[in-house]
């Protein structure tokens, strides 16, 4: 009997697969060009960086408090292309998980 495309095709089996890790930081460096602002991971593995004048940065950082500078040993490899007055001047905000 041909189903003549009447009827809808069953979807495959849901495919289980791991989700990325939820961001924790965001910081915001000054540049020369302006702001960056970058995505990291708990582990401070970067995910992402964009202009730091987008709107998705004002609604990241909505009710979150900024710690002043990233000049800590832990950002050390994250933040190893910036110069020492950017990470100092640097704004980490943490998000929540």
């Amino acid at each position: 009997m041909a189903n003549d495309g009447f009827g809808h095709e069953v979807p495959p089996r849901h495919a289980q697969q791991t989700h990325r890790q939820v961001t924790r930081y965001l910081v915001v460096l000054p540049t020369g060009d302006g702001a960056v602002a970058r995505l990291f991971l708990a582990d401070r593995t970067q995910v992402a960086e964009f202009d730091a004048g987008t709107e998705e940065v004002a609604q990241l950082t909505r009710g979150v408090s900024a710690t002043a500078g990233a000049a800590g040993p832990e950002w050390n490899r994250a933040l190893a292309s910036h110069t020492p007055a950017e990470r100092t001047a640097a704004r980490v905000y943490e998000l929540e998980p």
